[in-house]
């Protein structure tokens, strides 16, 4: 153990930020009951909060708060009357578990996904609505903030709230159990678990809140999985091509960001520091995921993949990407596309035609909400030479940033236009 003292606290902090969802997953599948995870993980950190000040933080933390959380559980279980059912149903669960892990049919025992992407298909089951998985999925296993999940959603953070209490509610009412499902479940629950690792990936490529524009964290670990489930269910065009998506994104973190952390957009980055190695195996895949037919993640990474290929903004093929936003538009239409597709139009249009486009979906609320929306507005404002417009798009902007790289950035948007 190490010196009693403050690092407690700042291991505390760390932990909070980083593994809660694995402390949760791990109780959740041990318990298969979310509810008694969270009571039994929220009982850790205060034991942990009262203990590791006086005795020192343990060598592993984790495994201290997983064994407390443990004990913690089946304290609370004692004092249930079901006591005696719910420990059978737990051992019949875990031997369960042992004896037929997840896909044991089809991929070999050292490509078995650990238990956390375990519990991302445990908790997409049929009786919760896609929304409700995925809300339930990112918050607590996927350590997603509500905020986050909401920015994600292009939602206001009270929908996002009430959607998880539902959810919630639901898993206690019909008591659906949570428990790693069989191979013959695979198909119907990966829409949903695709989904998720996709929004953890766009977290950690655009932080909503926090100082970096970056996280790390998220898209390695988004990046981990999708590799995982790409295993799981070789040749399904859909986890193929999410995989070259996140692969063609992750290769341009090298210049996304300038020496001070500040975001640097597309056209002005250096294309010369994109990872030609990602970006070469994501090419790869996008063409094989393109091969089995459109989807809304195959044809992503045919758009990233056209960006990939380019040497700049101007010598991109910008009717391409207009053809194949129009493709994701006809598969999952929604308003970020609709904004995207409205950005690459200018680009082959011109900035007039481009604004154009982008006024025409100013009256819709997720995009009024969603300050990416107003940057673009903004920088094809500052093409068209309408310094005053373009300075009221990027304060629009300032004003519904949370995260404090892109705030500074906008304010020196705002400065020079």
């Amino acid at each position: 153990m190490t010196a009693p003292g403050p690092a407690a606290s700042d291991v505390l902090a760390a932990l909070r930020r980083e593994e809660h969802s694995r402390l949760l997953a791990t109780l959740a599948s041990r318990f298969g009951d979310l509810d008694l995870a969270e009571d039994a993980a929220q009982d850790a950190l205060e034991a942990a909060i009262e203990t590791w000040p006086r005795t020192g933080v343990p060598d592993s933390p984790l495994a201290w708060l997983t064994t407390t959380a443990t004990r913690k559980a089946i304290d609370r279980l004692r004092r249930e009357k079901a006591l005696t059912e719910r420990l059978a149903r737990l051992r019949v669960e875990e031997d369960r578990r042992t004896s037929a892990p997840l896909v044991r049919a089809v991929v070999e025992p050292d490509e078995i996904p650990d238990d956390r992407l375990e519990l991302f298909f445990a908790c997409c089951h049929p009786t919760l609505k896609t929304d409700e998985q995925v809300a339930l999925i990112l918050r607590y296993l996927g350590g997603l903030t509500t905020m986050e999940i909401a920015h994600a959603f292009l939602l206001p953070v009270t929908t996002v709230q009430q959607r998880l209490v539902r959810a919630k509610k639901r898993l206690r009412v019909t008591r659906i159990p949570i428990r790693t499902p069989g191979p013959e479940d695979l198909p119907a629950r990966l829409p949903a678990v695709l989904a998720v690792i996709y929004l953890i990936f766009t977290e950690g490529y655009a932080a909503t809140t926090g100082d970096g524009h970056l996280r790390g964290d998220l898209t390695t670990e988004a990046i981990r999985l999708a590799r995982i489930v790409h295993r799981l269910v070789p040749g399904q065009p859909e986890a193929t091509g999410l995989l070259a998506l996140l692969l063609l994104t992750e290769a341009r973190a090298p210049a996304r960001v300038d020496d001070e952390g500040l975001p640097v957009p597309l056209r002005e980055q250096d294309r010369d520091r994109w990872d030609r190695l990602l970006a070469d195996e994501g090419l790869g895949l996008a063409m094989e995921a393109a091969a089995g037919g459109p989807g809304p993640y195959s044809v992503q990474a045919s758009i990233a993949a056209v960006h990939a290929e380019s040497r700049d903004v101007e010598s991109t093929d910008w009717a391409q990407i207009v053809v194949l936003y129009d493709l994701l538009l006809a598969l999952v239409p929604g308003p970020v596309v609709r904004m995207a597709r409205a950005v690459a139009v200018g680009r082959r249009d011109g900035p007039e035609t481009g604004l154009q486009q982008l006024d025409a979906l100013a009256g819709e609320a997720e995009l009024e909400r969603h300050h990416p929306f107003h940057e673009a507005r903004a920088t094809t404002l500052e093409e068209l030479g309408r310094g005053d417009e373009a300075r009221r798009a990027w304060a629009r902007a300032h004003q519904l940033t949370e995260n404090a790289s892109e705030r500074e950035y906008l304010v020196r948007r705002w400065w020079d236009a």
